[in-house]
């Protein structure tokens, strides 16, 4: 049991220090870092350009809602949008569920 104690005990050298301080937070500088430019950053671009989408949209406009809807804006206000998905058929969803404005290609 002596043995162990005496293998667990002080390795280091005499007067070495364990290299504290700002190298012991650099693995986490960088790890934030990393997290930032890679996740973090990013997903505020695309919130931003959904928010400027959203903001954009008008009378009009053919959008695709984030469940598949496809329909014609026919009426807003500052949270819902009134949809005309086919003649003489509205619905009302909320704006934060509109995904995109539909290109020619997907009318």
């Amino acid at each position: 049991m002596n043995s162990l104690a005496y293998a667990m005990g002080n390795l280091g050298g005499g007067g070495e220090s364990s290299g504290g301080g700002f190298g012991a937070f650099l693995p986490l500088i960088l790890m934030f870092a990393i997290f930032y430019f890679l996740l973090i950053r990013p997903q505020q671009k695309k919130a931003k350009a959904h928010k400027q989408l959203l903001s954009a949209i008008k009378k009009g406009d053919r959008i695709v809602s984030s469940g598949g809807l496809h329909g014609l804006v026919t009426g807003l206000t500052d949270d819902v949008v009134t949809v005309e998905i086919a003649p003489k058929i509205r619905v009302k969803i909320a704006r934060g569920s509109i995904s995109g404005v539909a290109t020619k290609a997907q009318q």
